[in-house]
């Protein structure tokens, strides 16, 4: 069986999460909880980033991060099946750099204030950051990620991103976005795997 390394409030690693129940291989994994802070936890040994998700496979070998892993669950589970091929490919991949992308900015404001001072903290940083979210959540207000049948890794990525910013901005992404809420309120509707995986902490 192979190990999924993972943190409670991790939007990464929920995204394998979902994936991996998307593609109904939860019966390969065993989900292991990390602390990317503890010296002593064996993630640092396993993934030198120390960085979660990590996927630990029977063979030995370690893979992250969270997009290599998707591919691997992608071929696992036979191809075309959260990440297609041809022409659509690389819209998917690119609807999943725009989520990922909100999702990296939004962490690291939550990381410029809980590893600096309040008196050391960049607001011009904080802002830089705050505009990279504010910028792609109009655009996918105004042109929201389709998925058909089975959710991509795009609109997974998405769900896991928006899910974060309700667990670390109060859900303020939502007063002005009402597409984005109805979104997401139908992909939790058809992806059960979503609230299986909601945040803790």
């Amino acid at each position: 069986m192979m190990t999924l390394r993972i943190s409670a409030t991790s939007p990464y690693a929920r995204k394998i999460r979902i994936a991996i129940s998307v593609l109904k291989l939860d019966r390969q994994f065993e989900i292991s909880m990390a602390d990317t802070y503890d010296p002593n936890d064996e993630i640092r040994s396993q993934n030198p980033l120390g960085k979660v998700p990590t996927l630990l496979l029977e063979d030995g070998r370690a893979l992250y991060d969270s997009l290599v892993i998707l591919e691997y669950l992608n071929e696992l589970a036979g191809g075309n099946a959260i990440i297609p091929s041809g022409d659509e490919r690389i819209d998917v991949l690119h609807s999943h750099a725009l989520a990922s992308g909100l999702t990296d900015a939004a962490l690291l404001q939550v990381y410029e204030r809980r590893w600096r001072k309040p008196e050391m903290l960049s607001e011009p940083w904080l802002e830089h950051q705050a505009g990279k979210v504010a910028r792609a959540l109009d655009l996918l207000e105004a042109t929201p990620i389709e998925w058909r049948d089975r959710p991509h890794i795009g609109a997974i990525a998405l769900a896991a991103g928006l899910g974060f910013l309700d667990l670390r901005f109060d859900g303020n992404w939502r007063e002005s976005r009402p597409k984005l809420v109805r979104w997401l309120e139908a992909f939790s509707s058809a992806v059960p795997a979503y609230a299986a995986t909601a945040f803790k902490g």
